[in-house]
């Protein structure tokens, strides 16, 4: 068995790997779409391999010699149009038009040139590199690149080259008087050992970036509710605490704003749980339009939400949670349940250094609550310090509607 023979069998061997690993991804996180198309890329993979062992037992190895060349060409096609789905961008179809209706038309044109020849030798390997170039632009129109990304786009490059100089490689050392000697050459042996070595790094780093996207995604969903889009309790905590280090060590101020809906067990008891989940999905949809992307927006649990401002004092934790209210009173959702009043209580709780989250929803809660004492759809304040100075309020103020 000569060495390119031996490298081919891992190369089909790896190709089958990658191309199970990204179905797996592909199963499993059915949104990220480009691990589709990189399963089918080194899908393809597998099949140029078992037409270049059967190369060489060819009596006319044209038709066969057209088969490798197309195969490995679709692959890197597929694998381009992956990486643009994984970065959300539109895949340069017109592009990847041209260079595949390009190299097929040159394939069949070349098929018949002298082996030896440089310039075929150039146009068969040209395709190639420019897939590879086409790798780089869509790495580079990506909205966001980390080292991953970056270390993606230097391979490719690299590919890209490799390409390019396998002519001269061939015009030096030859690369077999006919096609069925090819895989005894040490051309074959050289050239199948490189593309081993660009398969598995280009395949490893693929299959990060990608599995990258899909433990985001999970994660997402998992920190996600589902009824509001907003962050489920779990979530919501995990990004508070996060923030409050950060202000903690720049000094700077977080109001926290809990709400929760007035009269919603009735609203569900009498006008059924669809109506209920309306009430939700609007009360939400209200919260998201008055936050900034700064702001930290949950759903606690049930009818309870959370806001969390940071680089706002009382006052703005005042002024959002009035917007909220006085929006979420005039909202026409309350066309849904004729008769019966829609409205939420809020309450508003300063950062105090130092202070656990779980103090400063303590807190916040209280307001809440002396807020629904007060006769509900109103705003409490928390902080008897800041509130006193600031607000010239008591320890626990209460504002009514409309103040």
């Amino acid at each position: 068995m000569s060495a390119a023979v031996f490298v081919l069998a891992i190369n089909m061997s790896v190709a089958g790997i990658f191309a199970t690993a990204f179905a797996v991804v592909a199963m499993t996180t059915r949104a990220n779409s480009s691990a589709r198309w990189m399963a089918a890329a080194y899908g393809i993979g597998i099949f140029d391999g078992l037409l270049e062992f059967i190369l060489p037992w060819q009596s006319d190895p044209r038709l066969v010699g057209i088969g490798i060349f197309c195969a490995f060409l679709f692959a890197q096609a597929l694998n381009v149009v992956g990486l643009a789905r994984h970065y959300e961008i539109t895949p340069p179809w017109r592009l990847l038009g041209l260079v595949v209706g390009g190299a097929l038309v040159t394939i069949v044109l070349i098929i018949g040139m002298e082996r030896g020849s440089l310039l075929r030798a150039l146009l068969y390997q040209l395709p190639y590199g420019l897939m590879q170039a086409l790798s780089v632009v869509v790495i580079l129109r990506a909205p966001r690149r980390g080292a991953l990304d970056l270390l993606l786009l230097v391979l490719s490059a690299l590919a890209g080259l490799q390409f390019l100089a396998k002519p001269l490689l061939a015009a030096a050392i030859g690369s077999g008087a006919t096609p069925q000697a090819y895989i005894g050459s040490t051309y074959a042996a050289i050239s199948q050992t490189m593309g081993a070595v660009l398969l598995v790094a280009n395949g490893l780093l693929v299959l990060l970036i990608v599995v990258r996207r899909a433990m985001a995604e999970m994660t997402a969903r998992s920190e996600t509710d589902v009824l509001s889009g907003l962050f489920n309790r779990r979530g919501f905590e995990d990004r508070a605490e996060r923030l409050l280090a950060t202000a903690q060590r720049a000094g700077v101020p977080v109001t926290l704003v809990v709400a929760d809906l007035d009269n919603f067990k009735t609203i569900n008891d009498s006008f059924g749980h669809a109506v209920g989940d309306r009430v939700i999905v609007s009360f939400a949809e209200i919260l998201r339009a008055l936050a900034d992307p700064r702001l930290v927006l949950g759903r606690l649990g049930g009818e309870e939400f959370a806001a969390l401002l940071p680089g706002g004092n009382l006052a703005a934790g005042r002024l959002f949670a009035e917007s909220a209210r006085s929006g979420f009173a005039h909202d026409p959702i309350g066309d849904q349940a004729p008769g019966q009043a829609i409205s939420a209580s809020f309450g508003v709780a300063q950062y105090r250094p130092g202070e656990p989250l779980t103090d400063l929803l303590r807190r916040a809660d209280r307001a809440l609550y002396q807020a629904k004492s007060d006769g509900r759809n109103r705003v409490c304040l928390a902080d008897a310090d800041v509130a006193s100075s600031r607000l010239g309020a008591s320890w626990l103020r209460s504002v009514p509607p409309g103040n």
